[in-house]
C-alpha cells in the first residue's frame, strides 16, 4: 500500500514535462520572474501541434484576471510538429483573434499585422515561441530567444491572450491546462 502511493506524488525539479517536451518552471524577461502557471498540448485531429506554457508572476486559474491583467507574463510555444508552418501559424492566429475578439479585429488591425509579420520566416518542429506581456513596454514576441518586436497597448495584448483564454479558446484543454485546472 505505501509503495502505491509513494508512486502518485509529483515530483518537481524545476521543469515540467509536456508530452516530449520539457518546459522550465520559470522564465525571465527584462525584469520580470515568472513562474509556470500550468501547461498542456495544442492538439488538432489528436496531432500534437505545440507544448504551451502559461507563465505569471502571480498564479490564477482566473481567465479574465490573464486576459485583463497588466502584469508580466507569457505564453511559450514549443512546436512538435513539423505540420506547424508559418502560413498555418497566420491562419491560427486569425482565427483565434476573431473569437477572442468577437469578430471585431478592425481597431487591432496595424498591431495584428506588424505581429503576424514575426511568423513570416519558415517555422520548424523544435521552434520555441515566446508571447510575453511586458508592463509599460507592450507585447514582445521572442522565436527562439530572439526578440523579434514589440507591440505597443493593452488592447492588442488583450486580443492576443484572448486566443488561448477567451470564452471560446483555440483549444478548451489545453485553456484549462494552463490555468493549472
Amino acid at each position: 500500500m505505501m509503495i502505491a502511493l509513494i508512486g502518485m506524488i509529483p515530483f518537481s525539479y524545476g521543469q515540467t514535462k509536456v508530452g516530449d517536451v520539457t518546459l522550465p518552471n520559470s522564465l525571465t524577461f527584462g525584469k520580470h520572474k515568472m513562474d509556470l502557471n500550468g501547461a498542456g498540448m495544442r492538439e488538432k485531429f489528436w496531432i500534437d501541434l505545440y507544448a504551451a506554457g502559461l507563465y505569471l508572476t502571480t498564479k490564477t486559474s482566473n481567465a479574465d484576471e490573464v486576459i485583463n491583467s497588466d502584469q508580466a507574463m507569457a505564453v511559450r510555444l514549443q512546436i512538435v510538429s513539423g505540420m506547424v508552418t508559418s502560413e498555418k501559424m497566420t491562419d491560427a492566429v486569425l482565427e483565434g483573434l476573431e473569437k477572442s475578439t468577437k469578430g471585431n479585429i478592425e481597431p487591432i488591425r496595424n498591431e495584428l499585422n506588424k505581429f503576424l509579420a514575426f511568423f513570416e520566416e519558415e517555422i520548424k518542429k523544435g521552434d520555441v515561441f515566446d508571447i510575453t506581456y511586458q508592463p509599460g513596454r507592450g507585447t514582445v514576441a521572442y522565436k527562439n530567444g530572439k526578440e523579434e518586436g514589440v507591440i505597443e497597448g493593452m488592447e492588442f495584448k488583450k486580443a492576443l491572450f484572448g486566443i488561448w483564454f477567451c470564452p471560446k479558446p483555440a483549444d478548451d484543454d489545453l485553456k484549462e491546462d494552463m490555468l493549472g485546472k
